[in-house]
């Protein structure tokens, strides 16, 4: 990996890229050091440390809301719309026409995604700011409100500049694609993701004391988090090949076709989308009941219905619940197989190696074959949520074990941090290959 690295260093054209991507990161962290007006910063912080809603949209974010800068909300609003206009191309005949049309047709559905992000951007920066505001984290004497005239000129300016950011985040992600190294959405989160490990570092050693345990408990989350982290590749780059084989056709006195191939079928389709529904759906509740329940120190005897829930549902949605953890289990596996389903009941498989004259040996091409294919991706799928599923619920788990305060294992982050790596490294790789081997072409 680092020998490829060094490699591409090597090639200027190659290098040029590599400058342009940490150039359009560097770029990136400096935009998300912009503030939006009137924030206290060091309410904002206690904010953020003790809610578990904030903490996940921080994540996808690339830690941009711990400073609630104009790029608070990220890409996230853009990946939203993507799945959603996914999720609608079975539904609507009209995108999925669009979808089978190759490029073009992708090309406007990304247009129609963008779109979409304005909106969804304006929903969600408008719910963020009120929750933000409500939990005190701007300047005293400021309320945010679009309908109040005394606050509706400041209150616009910090929902749009907010929009504005992200859609800023979104041209730099397009930008990275298209002239850097690797997803440039993907990267942009990944590159939030680094810049909070040195205080993530920092907070873990300072949270363990100088004594044995400590030590031991530092130790032994190392030692999970390296063992995560080859999980994740094995997962992510396990894949089942199937062997296809082309039916040969005689054309005059010509021979065309025929040979074999393999189609490989990834263990897990889904990635990191099923963990980010799954924490979403669990945080919500709890956020939820966090702002109805009752103020600490009150009498429980004056505690209203209302009240009695809220305080309910906040202590059940605890992550220190062992019920949550359980919850939680099963809801990644529930995302990933419905996430899977939909990914893969639009590449059509069964049907485009009917029409291209493939098929697998033993098995008749159309339904017979889909069939098999479904059977596969099913018994696939199952080992793929199942390790989701355990790296959803490792963090709580390491927490307890370890017995280290201010020690976090991010499954989701672990996810993105690999993911991305692998995938740029290959990127680095194809594109060595290509220059390697210019002259057999």
């Amino acid at each position: 990996m680092f020998k490829a690295l060094v490699n591409a260093i090597k090639i200027p054209d190659l290098r040029r890229k590599i400058v342009f991507t940490l150039a359009m990161l560097v770029f990136f962290r400096l935009i998300s050091h912009i503030p939006v007006p009137m924030v206290n910063s060091d309410a904002l912080r206690q904010i953020m440390g003790q809610n578990q809603l904030f903490g996940l949209l921080d994540l996808v974010s690339g830690g941009a809301l711990v400073n609630f800068s104009i790029a608070a909300m990220g890409v996230y609003p853009y990946i939203t719309a993507t799945i959603v206009m996914q999720l609608l191309q079975p539904i609507i005949p009209a995108l999925e026409e669009l979808s089978k049309q190759g490029e073009q047709g992708q090309q406007k559905i990304n247009k129609w995604s963008y779109w979409i992000t304005i909106p969804l951007a304006a929903l969600q920066g408008f719910g963020q700011v009120t929750l933000l505001s409500r939990s005190g984290a701007f300047q005293e004497g400021f309320q945010f409100s679009l309908f109040d005239p005394q606050y509706m000129l400041p209150s616009f300016s910090i929902l749009a500049s907010m929009i504005a950011g992200t859609m800023v985040l979104i041209w730099v992600g397009d930008l990275i694609t298209e002239q850097g190294i690797g997803n440039g959405l993907s990267m942009i989160i990944f590159g939030g993701i680094v810049s909070r490990l040195p205080d993530m570092l920092g907070g873990m050693v300072t949270g363990a004391s100088t004594t044995t345990t400590g030590i031991l408990g530092i130790s032994l989350f190392l030692v999970i988090a390296l063992l995560t982290i080859v999980g994740i590749v094995l997962i992510q780059e396990g894949r089942r090949e199937l062997r296809v084989q082309y039916s040969r056709r005689v054309r005059g006195t010509k021979l065309y076709g025929g040979g074999s191939t393999t189609l490989p079928l990834r263990v897990n389709m889904a990635g990191m989308i099923p963990l980010i529904f799954a924490q979403s759906f669990m945080v919500f509740p709890g956020t939820v009941a966090s702002y109805l329940k009752p103020i600490e120190g009150t009498d429980e005897a004056t505690w209203t219905f209302i009240q009695r829930i809220a305080q309910w549902t906040y202590n059940f949605f605890n992550s220190e619940n062992y019920a949550y953890w359980i919850i939680l289990f099963f809801m990644v596996i529930g995302f990933t197989y419905f996430y899977t389903i939909i990914v893969f009941s639009q590449t059509n498989m069964a049907d485009n190696l009917r029409k291209s004259g493939g098929f697998i040996p033993g098995y008749r091409p159309g339904p017979q074959t889909e069939r098999l294919l479904n059977n596969i991706v099913t018994r696939l799928t199952l080992l793929g949520s199942l390790f989701l599923g355990v790296v959803a619920v490792l963090p709580f788990f390491v927490q307890k074990l370890t017995a280290v305060p201010n020690l976090t294992l991010s499954a989701t982050s672990l996810l993105i941090l690999v993911g991305v790596a692998v995938d740029t490294m290959k990127q680095l790789e194809s594109q060595l290959l290509i220059r390697r081997y210019e002259g057999f072409l």
